[in-house]
């Protein structure tokens, strides 16, 4: 399977959402957009991978090719920087268990161009979460 993840907020830390797209192939198996409330941008990035992760084994796939325009969750789970932060280690932990109930698992760095639907999904889901938020109350005058 394929999957490309994004995490996007509004200020760090802000309203924050997740984009995952994962695909089998041509076809777009899932695609999801999700609000995960406040967080920072490197919260939310994990959680997108976490998140593909979970979805990934309930699908049963076997060996995922993940992408991520994230380069410093990318340098940090495949061994180049070190995690410092203790939020961000216990994602990174969930992320080595979550990965090991695989065959293989690839991440590769690409560019924010080429991951433009998980950016479009992840940044939708804080949209539509600030919409909620932010629904007009109206007055009636006597």
């Amino acid at each position: 399977m394929t999957i490309f993840v994004d995490g996007a907020c509004r200020g760090n830390p802000g309203p924050a959402g997740i984009g995952v797209v994962i695909r089998d192939g041509q076809t777009t198996l899932k695609s999801i957009a999700q609000s995960i409330g406040s967080a920072t941008n490197n919260i939310a990035e994990y959680t997108a991978l976490i998140r593909a992760l979970e979805e990934s084994s309930a699908l049963k796939a076997r060996s995922l090719d993940i992408f991520t325009d994230s380069e410093l969750m990318f340098k940090q789970v495949t061994g180049a920087y070190k995690v410092r932060s203790p939020h961000i280690k216990e994602l990174f932990d969930q992320v080595k268990q979550l990965a090991g109930g695989f065959e293989s698992v690839r991440i590769q760095h690409i560019p924010r161009e080429q991951n433009k639907e998980a950016d479009r999904l992840a940044s939708g889901a804080i949209e539509q979460e600030e919409k909620r938020e932010n629904k007009t109350v109206g007055f009636i005058h006597p």
